[in-house]
């Protein structure tokens, strides 16, 4: 299995899908050809949302086609070289896929050695659940559920910055609660510009920043890049 997991798509002062651009180039040196998911996308169309997916990766793909264009949707995940899902509204991309009933076949693609790449939104599809995205719950999934290609959480975005004057809850108060309700689980905290790249059974930090490691009932752990251990 091969997945490249990113936090965000776009840094301040760079283009977008700027920053990833060297570690996208090598994830995709031997593809061909892409089947993206824009089903994250909320206030942009999934025409426009796949024009500026194909725009930003020009020079590194060949071929890249929305999957909600195409009319065996199966059939072309299972065809491509690679997956991709850009971010967006996390509860909207899950209940499109949900109604579509693509998630095993995703699944079982990227089982079978297709390449994943997703970011934010699409980070978090590859978690078993989306329980730890940011998002508003604009609609109503059939369940929480996603794809599971990995056995931990993501929190896509991570911050734990407090805005002056501001007395809501930190990002990390917000994970805690979540690890109340779900002891058994582990969350990476992926600040923006980091992503975790997973070859086999290896995965890897890269980026730069300093995401952490949540559990319930133990210290926050300070992940170093390279090779990880969750």
């Amino acid at each position: 299995m091969k997945l490249l997991l990113l936090s965000n798509s776009t840094t301040k002062g760079q283009s977008y899908l700027g920053w990833p651009q060297p570690y996208l180039k090598e994830f995709l040196k031997d593809v061909s050809t892409v089947i993206f998911v824009p089903y994250a996308g909320v206030t942009i169309s999934f025409d426009e949302y796949t024009k500026s997916v194909k725009e930003a990766l020009g020079d590194l793909i060949v071929e890249i086609r929305g999957i909600h264009a195409v009319e065996h949707k199966s059939e072309e995940i299972l065809k491509a070289d690679c997956i991709m899902i850009g971010g967006g509204n996390t509860f909207s991309l899950l209940k499109k896929l949900q109604e579509e009933n693509l998630l095993d076949v995703i699944k079982k693609a990227a089982n079978s050695g297709t390449r994943y790449v997703g970011w934010s939104a699409g980070a978090n599809m590859a978690c078993p659940t989306i329980k730890t995205t940011n998002d508003m719950p604009v609609e109503q999934p059939e369940s929480f559920n996603s794809i599971g290609l990995i056995n931990f959480q993501i929190n896509p975005h991570f911050t734990n910055a407090i805005i002056p004057n501001h007395g809501g809850e930190t990002r990390e108060m917000r994970l805690q609660e979540y690890l109340v309700k779900n002891p058994e689980s582990k969350v990476v905290g992926l600040p923006e510009g980091m992503l975790i790249e997973i070859d086999g059974k290896s995965s890897y930090l890269k980026g730069e920043g300093a995401a952490l490691l949540f559990r319930y009932g133990k210290e926050n752990q300070v992940l170093s890049l390279g090779e990880l251990e969750l």
